[in-house]
This record gives structure tokens, sequence and C-alpha cells, in this order.
């Protein structure tokens, strides 16, 4: 005869998948504090970046920053220049200046990627053993 109430439990693993702590991936998101148009578009942000050359990446300025052609448009870094500045393969002649404002939402840059961009070669996508531009690195 078997007792009524009777717990059955399954084994508990001895440890568990954390949640991604954002912080923990780069490239992350770098805020715009100035932007040199012409030809190609050099942006410099508030705080060293970690970009290399051959990033995708995005603009999102906000309105009250000027710029507003640049909004969403998306290029490659091509160069850089110091520790907080990337030229992109933006061209940005005939654009509104840039300037600050004291909006809350700041004008950012934004890489864009995944882990799962790669190669395209006859056999498909190929998984690289080396960091792939754009790509998310998991340094925790």
């Amino acid at each position: 005869m078997t007792s009524v109430g009777t717990v059955v439990s399954y084994p508990i693993p001895p440890y568990c998948i954390a949640l991604p702590i954002q912080a923990f991936y780069q490239p992350g998101v770098f805020v715009i504090s100035a932007m040199t148009f012409g030809q190609t578009t050099t942006v410099t942000t508030s705080i060293d970046q970690n970009y290399v050359i051959g990033q995708l990446v995005r603009l999102d300025i906000p309105p009250g920053f000027g710029a507003r052609q640049l909004n969403q448009q998306t290029g490659y870094v091509i160069s850089i220049p110091a520790a907080n500045q990337v030229v992109l393969t933006i061209n940005s002649f005939n654009v509104d200046a840039f300037q600050t404002s004291t909006q809350i939402t700041k004008p950012q840059i934004v890489a864009i990627g995944d882990a799962l961009s790669g190669a395209i070669n006859t056999q498909g996508r190929l998984n690289n053993a080396t960091v792939i531009p754009g790509s998310f690195i998991n340094i925790g």
C-alpha cells in the first residue's frame, strides 16, 4: 500500500543556466558625442568603443540632435583613428549639423550582427574559429 501525499522529485542538476548579463557581451552600444561629415562619416563616442574594422553598425539619432538624415543609416567601420572614434562608409554630404541636446534619449552607434553571421561559400555559412566582425562575444 502506498501512502497518499508522497512527493516524487526528479534529479536537480548541479548547475543552472543563468540569464546573460548584457554588459558581458561585446560590442556594445555607445553614445555619440560628435560627428564629422563628408565622403565618409567619423563618429566620436563619449567613451572608448570596442568596434573592429569591418564591423557593421547603425546610427540611432533622435530628432533633437540634428543630422536627421543619418538616423537609422547603416555602414561598415573602415578606420579607427582613436579609441573613441570610428570612420564609417556612410556618405554624409549635405547632412544637417550634429548638435548637442538635453534630451533624455541620446544618439547612439549600435553594432549589428549575431553569432551566426559568417563567411558564405559553396558549402553555405561557415562557423569560423575567429571572431566575426558584427558578432557578439561572451566575455564573462
